[in-house]
């Protein structure tokens, strides 16, 4: 059989040998190009006719750019399939414009024409930082503590507070004094109500962060946010503590720690640092916390004097500081305690002030909440301060002028600080055993009254009470209370007391810090001086410091003590920290007992021996006579020495063990 060209007629082989001739390069496609039909087969199948006048196509027209119409024609195609006469265009035409009808039967609005619209996405810490700039500087304008707390509360976003912080200081740093005063008087009302002590903290970190920006705007940025540090500091909205543990996340190139470096040298340091800070804006309109406290005291005793609650009252409003009303409760159950012929009255001056809204319910919570987190210090003048309190809650609340929410919390915190009746006793027994020690300087009279306690197991709660209430006390107080450590030592507290002791002394370090300013050197100075006094061996730190959290201000203490035991001399700096005692170093102590015992053995009298031993006036190291003496007595090989100690047990010069 002939090939497939034997059925064409000689006009279709013309045709077909024109477009051989000038066929286009393949098609790059692959799929295209391995078609399983070729332009021959493709002419074969369509049985390609002679077009009209017998003519054949122009030449230089390839078969890919040649086609039939639906008249039969072949006609030139535009490329990509689209045009042409007596075509229908390509499969996707988007060249011509679409028309909706929206009369159609088939109209859809999802086929109209839509166009993206931008808009912006607003933060919303950008927007907070816009609304407290207008707060800040409408409260500068109308020095209004109430309105500008409103609307800060009004405005939420609370988690935003320590932005607002950061810029009604920054704002006031540019301001005069009477901006920066009011600026600080704002931040006390605002504390606590409004915003949290650690967002407080949080917000005075960010400004120390951003000084160093701020110095560049600023000529004396540095001294200014250091006085409002010391400020925060004095107000009792920021802990003295904070100055320290802030030092520690600063680079001390940076601004930030010359801020707190000229807080605490010069500004918190200095003597009467309160009085001083708190005038150091003397263009103020505002009166400083210390003399609002000082007028609020002074209404409350005319108030006892008086008994006139309506004046009270009206004096109370006339302060013109409802922000601070908690102050006015607080001392006023101060006073109730104090005075029992008072607390009938104090408490109908606050039932009368919460009735008629002049004392609201969040400042009334906040007065007790502040007294109930220092019974234990209010407990060392007013021994029974605690079962006063606990007897004023369940009153208060029952006649409806202290919200029943306290009562809850109260109660929590009744339950973890509640000792037994032999615990309540003893606390106040020691508190008296411990005055009078400062008054006679008697050590053998105070292990006395130690002993005829008979509670042994709470040793370590009695050096809690003796180095706390020393603490805020004389240097004089702050010796004795160390050679009385000593002296307890030997005779009747174990090793294991005195590290429990200040294990309880550092875990509430950061409670004390809030009333006593140098607290944290204080407690590592009596840390040191127990360590060379021989009653703490260097490894009880170590025991004290795995007892405590590892970011407490009590590890900071522990590490101060440690510094301060391997300095140079340690041993004479720490026995003279506080200018008392006998002023002698470690050595020279021994020194003067191994001539002593010398001079005994070699021919000296018992009494006189007893009375030089005396004389060393260091009670808390008559251990190292004992010590010595033995020694001696092994080496000498006579019975002198231990005359010497029999003699001493009966109470020549110690006590027996």
């Amino acid at each position: 059989m002939a090939s497939g060209e034997g059925f064409l007629t000689d006009e279709q082989r013309e045709v077909l040998k024109i477009a051989s001739q000038n066929a286009e390069t393949p098609l790059p496609s692959p799929r295209l190009s391995s078609s399983p039909k070729s332009p021959t087969s493709l002419l074969s199948d369509h049985q390609l006719k002679d077009p009209a006048g017998g003519k054949a196509p122009t030449c230089g027209v390839g078969m890919r750019h040649v086609r039939r119409s639906h008249s039969g024609k072949f006609v030139r195609v535009k490329k990509d399939g689209a045009g042409g006469k007596g075509t229908w265009g390509k499969l996707l035409d988007t060249d011509r414009e679409s028309h909706i009808d929206r009369n159609d039967p088939n109209y859809d609005s999802g086929e109209e024409p839509y166009q993206l619209v931008g808009s912006t996405i607003s933060d919303p810490l950008d927007e907070y930082k816009k609304a407290v700039v207008s707060i800040i500087e409408e409260y500068f304008s109308t020095s209004d503590v109430e309105l500008a707390a409103s609307d800060l509360k009004d405005l939420g976003s609370s988690e935003f507070h320590p932005y607002f912080l950061k810029r009604l200081v920054s704002i006031a740093m540019d301001r005069h004094d009477k901006e920066k005063e009011m600026a600080s008087v704002l931040l006390s009302s605002l504390y606590a109500d409004v915003i949290s002590p650690n967002q407080i903290r949080d917000g005075f970190v960010m400004l120390l962060d951003a000084a160093d920006d701020l110095a560049v705007d600023i000529l004396d940025a540095v001294n200014i946010l250091a006085l409002f540090v010391a400020r925060a500091v004095v107000d009792e909205i920021l802990p003295p503590a904070f100055l320290t543990r802030a030092k520690k996340t600063l680079p001390e190139s940076s601004k930030g720690y010359q801020v707190l470096q000229t807080a605490e040298k010069s500004y918190l340091s200095a003597p009467h640092h309160a009085e001083l800070v708190e005038r150091r804006w003397g263009g103020s309109i505002h009166v400083t916390v210390e003399e609002m406290k000082k007028k609020i005291a002074d209404l409350l005793r005319e108030y006892v004097e008086s008994g006139d609650t309506f004046e009270a009252c009206r004096c109370i409003r006339e302060l013109g500081v409802s922000f601070f009303h908690h102050e006015v409760v607080k001392r006023a159950l101060v006073l109730a305690m104090e005075i029992q012929a008072a607390k009938l009255l104090m408490l109908k001056l606050l039932k009368e002030a919460a009735e008629e809204g002049l004392i609201s319910s969040s400042q009334m919570v906040k007065g007790f909440a502040r007294l109930a987190e220092s019974l234990d210090d209010l407990a060392l003048d007013i021994p029974s301060a605690k079962t006063l309190f606990q007897s004023i809650v369940p009153k208060a609340i029952s006649e409806g002028w202290l919200d029943a929410s306290f009562s809850k919390s109260s109660c929590e915190d009744g339950e973890g600080q509640s000792e037994d009746k032999r615990l309540r006793r003893y606390k106040e027994e020691v508190v008296t055993i411990i005055h009078e020690y400062f008054l006679s300087d008697d050590i053998p009279e105070l292990i006395r009254s130690l002993e005829d306690l008979g509670l042994p197991e709470f040793n370590p709660i009695f050096l809690k009470k003796l180095i706390t209430l020393v603490l805020d006390r004389k240097n004089r107080e702050k010796e004795m209370a160390s050679v009385l450590l000593s002296a307890l030592h030997i005779e009747i507290f174990s090793t294991e007391d005195i590290v429990n002791g200040f294990v309880m002394l550092l875990e509430s370090a950061e409670d004390t810090a809030l009333d006593i300013l140098d607290a944290s050197t204080e407690l590592a100075l009596f840390l040191a001086r127990a360590v060379i006094d021989d009653v703490l061996a260097p490894l009880n730190l170590d025991e004290i410091a795995s007892k405590l959290s590892p970011n407490c201000s009590g590890s900071e203490t522990i590490r101060m003590a440690r510094s301060l035991i391997t300095a140079r001399h340690a041993g004479e700096r720490l026995l003279r920290c506080w200018g008392g005692g006998t002023g002698w170093a470690v050595e020279d102590a021994k020194d003067k007992i191994m001539k002593l015992l010398e001079e005994y053995e070699s021919g000296g009298v018992v009494a006189e021996a007893c009375q030089c031993i005396r004389d060393l006036g260091m009670p808390f190291f008559n251990h190292e006579v004992v010590k010595k003496a033995l020694v001696m007595a092994m080496e000498k090989k006579n019975d002198r020495m231990l005359d010497l100690l029999q003699w001493s047990s009966d109470g020549r010069f110690t006590h027996p063990s």
